[in-house]
């Protein structure tokens, strides 16, 4: 176990942080927005040298996320505290119909998904954070996701998007690191892929 710590230290570790309903639901409205649940994404954001997103989540992100930062929408201070910092990370794109990413510090990733991701996780050795459903079914396929840390929402929806409802080609097993219980009912949980 010492040498797989080791070993990862030395690489930035892909990490998938997303949040989730107890039936697996991952659409964006759905979850908790509080300052307890902003916090938490901050810190995991923190905790990165490089945020990942697929087009549609950067759009999403794009159309919001800016204007909180400038103060251009009212927000309580721990959105105003994640938008300032958002503006400031390193942001990644992976988009095969996209390449202009104009807001600050956006980067495209094209060509090959696998050659592109691996470079981005080797260039940052304080890891990176995946933030979108879709793209981490793909890059799960390719077997680069190294960890997860999801806010379970104490919710269930009976609706999608599902996590991972493109389905994977085998079992993914994962050793829990840790599962905090959040004053808002939502548990944060970190996986570690079992190696």
């Amino acid at each position: 176990m010492l040498s797989w710590v080791l070993d990862s230290a030395a690489m930035g570790l892909l990490t998938f942080s997303i949040n989730v309903t107890l039936d697996g639901c991952v659409d964006h409205q759905e979850g908790i927005a509080d300052d307890e649940t902003h916090a938490f994404f901050t810190s995991r954001m923190d905790e990165c040298g490089a945020m990942l997103w697929g087009r549609v989540t950067y759009e999403m992100m794009e159309g919001h996320w800016p204007a909180v930062a400038r103060g251009d929408v009212d927000a309580p201070p721990a959105m105003r505290e994640w938008a300032a910092k958002l503006e400031a990370k390193p942001k990644y794109v992976v988009s095969s119909t996209r390449k202009d990413f104009p807001w600050t510090n956006s980067h495209h990733i094209g060509g090959d998904l696998r050659e592109g991701v691996q470079e981005l996780k080797d260039a940052n050795p304080d890891g990176v954070l995946l933030a979108s459903g879709k793209l981490a079914t793909e890059l799960d396929r390719l077997d680069l996701i190294d960890e997860y840390k999801l806010l379970v929402q104490p919710r269930i929806v009976g609706h999608g998007p599902t996590l991972y409802q493109g389905g994977l080609p085998a079992t993914r097993q994962l050793e829990l690191v840790s599962a905090e219980p959040l004053r808002n009912g939502v548990i944060a949980v970190h996986y570690r892929r079992a190696r």
